[in-house]
C-alpha cells in the first residue's frame, strides 16, 4: 500500500480539553482517541491503547481463525513500539466502521488481506506511539528527543541509565503533537518483523482458555437447534409443535425462516426433542436437481453462450485454423463443504431495546445486519462480540448461523444458542461452487501458439450481496435490504467491484502466449454457494494447470522446462518454480511406481509453486511428499507462512482425494466425515516449504497453497499411471 504518512496524523480537542490524537489510517478512519484521566488509559489510534499500568491493549480489527492474525498483527505494532509481542494484549474489534477492511469497505475477514491491508498502518500506530512517548520523557528530562530511545517499554535518558516506563508517560505523551512524517525502523533494526515467533494465542488455546463461539455461557441461556428443509428452497407446512413442547425441558417450537426450532434447556434435550419433530415440508419452489442435472446444464449454456470475454490478446481463432496441432479438453469439479471443525453457532440475547450476539464470525457487520432482518431493531441496535473461530475458510463470511439465532430469541425473549450438528454442517453448507472449464490450445514446432479457457458457472457475488450491500450502506431502512443487492448486482463492475469470483487466476494466466481467449459462461443452478478457502483459484488452477501438463506431453517436453521457458517474463513466477524443482529434487529418479507432478500459481498476490511426490499403494492414491516454495513479499513470521502453506496442502489434497458433494433430487447426500472425509493424520505427506526472502510488500498466505498442490498431485498421478483425470476427486482406476 502507498501511503503518505502525513496525511494520517491529527490532533484535536478532547472533551477534558487534553489534546487527542487521531490516527485516520485505512480500516480505521478517523477515530477520536486520546488520554482518558478518569481509566488512566491512552489510545493513540483506534487499534492501540497504553494504560498507566504499563498495560498494552491491541484491538485486533481481524479474526482470527487459525491463520494467526493475531500474532502477526501484534508483531506489526511491537517491532514500533519496541516491546516483545507478548507484551501485547490483543482484543477482538466490535462491529464498527473503524475496523472496515480498506479492500472491500466491509469489516470482513477474507482474501489473505489482513497482513496487506496492515502492514504500513500498523507499523505507523506503533511508531506513533513510540515517537509520542519519547517526546514526553525527553521534555520532563530537558533533552533531545534524538537523543533518547526506546527498550522493553522504557524511555531510555541519553545517559543510558536512567530510564521512564511507558504508563509514566502516557498522560503526558498524549499532548505531545507529531510534526512531519512518524520515522518507521529500518528493516535492518527488525528484532522481531521476519522471525520465527511462536503464536500468541497457543497457551490460551493449548490450555482451553481461548474463547469460541460454541464455548458461550449466559444466565438463563437456552438451547436451539433447527430443523431445515433437506431440499434448497423448501418451506414448512406444518409440523407437530404442541407434542414436542409437551416434551421434557422443551421451551418452545417456533417457525423461523430456515425451518423450525426446537428451544430447551439443555442441549441434548433440544436434540431428543427434534428427533420426535414431524415436519410436512412444502418442496414446490425447492431445489430438485441432481449432479449431473448440474453438470448438463452447464454443458448447454456452454454450447448456447461462447461467454463474456475477460481477456482477449492477439488472434486466437485464426492462430488455431492454422495450428498443426490443436489440443482440447474439458474439466469438472465438484460442489465442496468447508467442514470447519468448529460447527456453525451463535448465541443471540434479544432484550427489547438490543440485542447482542456471540458469534465465530467472519463479518461483524454483516452479522449487524442479519440480525436486523430478523428482529424489529436496526444494525445500530445490534452488539456483535466476536470470538476465536474453530476454522472459517470462507464459510462464515455469510451469516445464516447468526441470523437463526437472533431470529430464535427474538421469538422466545430469551438468551439462546443454536448450534448445529455435524450433519447440519454438511447438509445445509453454502458451497464451493462446482465448475466446467473447456480448454483449447494450439501448438506449432512444439511451442505454444495459442490458449482458450472458457469458464463455465456461477458467481459468489450473486448470493453474498444480501447482507453485504446493507453492510455497506447501514442507515439504510430495512425495506430498502434487497432492493440494496439487487442494484450492487446490476451495476458491478461500474460502480460496485467487479466479481471476480468466477475467473480469477483464469484471467491471471501467466505464460507467454500471443493468442489468448479467457471467457465466462454464467449459469447458476440454485445450489448455495460461497466463499470457499481460495476461492475461484482453486478450480481455475486446476483447470489451468493441468491442461500445462498436458501441453508439455504433448510438445514432448519436461513440464518444468515447458512452463519455465513461458515465464522469462514473470521472474517471481519461475522463481518459486526454480526453487521447488530444485526442492524436490526433479531430475533425480523418484522409486519404482512413484512419480512426481509440478504446478505453480499466484494467488492473493502471492506465488507458489508445488510438486508432489505420489502413487497407488494398497489399492489407494498415496502421498509421500510435496516441496513448496513461497515468495509472498516481506515476511513477518515464517513459522506461520509454513504452517500456513502447509496448512493449504493439506486442504487441497483433501478435497483432491476426498472433496465432493453430491446432490439427488435436491438433496444433498453426504452428512458427517464418513462420506465427507478429511485427511487423516497418517496421510499426511512429508511437506517442505521453502520461502523467498522479499522486500516487497506483503500478500496472503492464508489461502495461496491451496491452489497449486491439486493439479500437481494430478500430474504426478499421470506421470505413474499415464492416465489423465481431469475431474475431480481424484480417483484409483481400475
Amino acid at each position: 500500500m502507498s501511503m503518505n504518512r502525513r496525511e494520517f496524523l491529527k490532533v484535536g480537542a478532547g472533551a477534558s480539553g487534553s489534546l487527542m490524537l487521531s490516527l485516520s489510517l485505512p480500516g480505521c478512519a478517523g477515530a477520536q482517541t486520546g488520554y482518558q484521566p478518569e481509566t488512566g488509559e491512552w489510545k493513540p489510534d483506534a487499534w492501540l491503547e497504553l494504560t498507566t499500568d504499563d498495560e498494552i491493549f491491541f484491538t485486533l480489527a481481524r479474526v482470527e481463525m487459525g491463520q494467526g492474525t493475531y500474532t502477526g498483527l501484534t508483531t506489526l505494532i511491537a517491532e514500533e513500539l519496541e516491546v516483545a509481542p507478548e507484551a501485547i494484549t490483543p482484543t477482538f474489534a466490535p462491529a464498527a466502521p473503524e475496523y472496515r477492511n480498506p479492500l472491500y469497505n466491509l469489516q470482513l475477514t477474507g482474501g489473505s488481506t489482513s497482513v496487506a491491508t496492515s502492514w504500513e498502518p500498523l507499523r505507523i500506530a506503533g511508531a506513533s506511539a513510540r515517537q509520542m512517548l519519547v517526546m514526553a520523557a525527553a521534555r520532563v528530562w530537558h533533552v533531545e528527543a534524538a537523543d533518547c530511545s526506546v527498550r522493553d517499554g522504557h524511555v531510555v535518558h541519553p545517559n543510558g541509565i536512567d530510564s521512564m516506563r511507558f504508563g509514566q508517560l502516557v498522560e503526558l505523551a498524549s499532548k505531545e503533537v507529531i510534526r512531519g512524517d512518524v520515522t518507521l525502523k529500518p528493516r535492518s533494526d527488525w528484532k522481531y518483523i521476519g522471525k520465527r515467533g511462536g503464536r500468541l494465542d497457543a497457551e490460551a488455546k493449548s490450555t482451553g482458555a481461548a474463547e469460541y463461539g460454541i464455548d458461550i455461557e449466559l444466565p438463563g441461556m437456552v438451547y436451539a437447534v433447527v430443523s431445515r428443509a433437506p431440499r434448497h428452497g423448501g418451506r414448512a407446512r406444518s409440523f407437530n409443535a404442541d407434542e414436542v413442547r409437551a416434551m421434557p425441558g422443551v421451551v418452545d417450537v417456533v417457525e423461523i425462516e430456515r425451518g423450525v426450532a426446537v428451544v430447551a434447556d439443555k442441549y441434548w434435550r433440544a436434540r431428543k426433542a427434534q428427533a420426535a419433530l414431524k415436519v410436512d415440508w412444502d418442496f414446490s419452489e425447492a431445489l430438485s436437481l441432481s449432479t449431473a442435472d448440474v453438470f448438463d446444464g452447464y454443458r448447454k449454456a456452454a454450447d448456447e453462450d461462447a461467454g463474456e470475454s475477460e481477456r482477449s490478446e492477439g488472434d486466437f481463432d485464426g492462430t488455431v485454423e492454422s495450428a498443426p496441432t490443436v489440443l482440447e479438453a474439458e474439466y469438472a469439479q465438484p460442489y465442496l463443504a468447508h467442514a470447519t471443525l468448529e460447527p456453525m453457532n451463535a448465541t443471540a440475547w434479544y432484550r427489547g431495546d438490543r440485542v447482542e450476539i456471540w458469534a465465530p464470525t467472519q463479518a461483524p457487520d454483516l452479522g449487524q445486519i442479519a440480525a436486523a432482518r430478523v428482529t424489529d431493531l436496526s444494525p445500530d441496535d445490534v452488539t456483535i462480540n466476536t470470538t476465536f473461530l474453530g476454522g472459517g475458510f470462507g464459510r462464515r463470511l455469510t451469516q445464516d448461523f447468526i441470523e437463526e439465532a437472533a431470529a430464535v430469541s427474538y421469538r422466545t425473549g430469551k438468551p439462546v444458542k443454536v448450534i448445529w450438528s455435524r450433519e447440519e454442517d454438511t447438509r445445509h453448507d453454502l458451497y464451493r461452487p462446482a465448475m466446467l472449464h473447456r480448454m483449447k490450445a494450439s501448438l506449432a514446432d512444439g511451442e505454444l501458439t495459442g490458449w482458450h479457457h472458457q469458464v463455465v458457472g456461477p458467481q459468489i457475488l450473486d448470493w453474498y450481496v444480501r447482507n453485504a450491500a446493507p453492510a455497506q450502506y447501514p442507515w439504510a431502512p430495512k425495506f430498502m435490504y434487497n432492493s440494496l443487492g439487487s442494484v450492487g448486482l446490476m451495476l458491478e463492475g461500474v460502480v460496485t467491484p467487479k466479481d471476480m469470483s468466477a475467473i480469477e487466476g483464469a484471467v491471471d494466466y501467466p505464460y507467454a502466449v500471443n493468442n489468448i481467449d479467457i471467457r465466462h459462461t454464467h449459469t447458476d443452478p440454485g445450489v448455495p454457494i460461497t466463499w470457499w478457502r481460495s476461492v475461484g483459484y482453486s478450480h481455475n488452477g486446476f483447470a489451468v494447470e493441468t491442461f500445462m501438463d498436458e501441453l508439455a506431453h504433448e510438445a514432448g517436453e519436461d513440464p518444468y522446462q515447458f512452463r519455465r521457458k513461458l515465464l522469462a517474463s514473470e521472474p517471481r513466477h519461475r522463481e518459486v518454480l526454480d526453487r521447488a524443482a530444485r526442492l524436490a529434487n526433479w531430475d533425480q529418479p523418484v522409486p519404482k511406481g512413484r512419480g512426481r507432478g509440478i504446478a505453480l500459481f499466484r494467488s492473493f498476490g502471492t506465488y507458489v509453486a508445488q510438486v508432489v511426490e505420489a502413487g497407488i499403494e494398497n489399492g489407494a492414491i498415496r502421498v509421500y511428499r510435496v516441496s513448496a516454495a513461497v515468495d509472498c513479499g516481506q515476511v513477518v513470521n515464517p513459522r506461520i507462512v509454513e504452517d500456513q502453506i502447509e496448512g493449504g496442502i493439506l486442504f487441497g489434497l483433501t478435497a483432491a482425494l476426498y472433496g465432493e458433494i453430491t446432490l439427488k433430487d435436491g438433496e444433498v447426500q453426504q452428512s458427517n466425515f464418513h462420506d465427507y472425509q478429511l485427511m487423516r493424520q497418517f496421510e499426511r505427506p512429508d511437506v517442505a516449504v521453502e520461502i523467498v526472502d522479499s522486500e516487497a510488500s506483503p500478500t496472503g498466505v492464508g489461502e495461496p497453497g491451496v491452489p497449486p498442490v491439486i493439479p500437481a498431485l494430478g500430474n504426478a498421478l499421470f506421470a505413474v499411471t499415464g492416465e489423465r483425470q481431469r475431474s475431480l476427486p481424484l480417483k484409483v482406476r481400475a
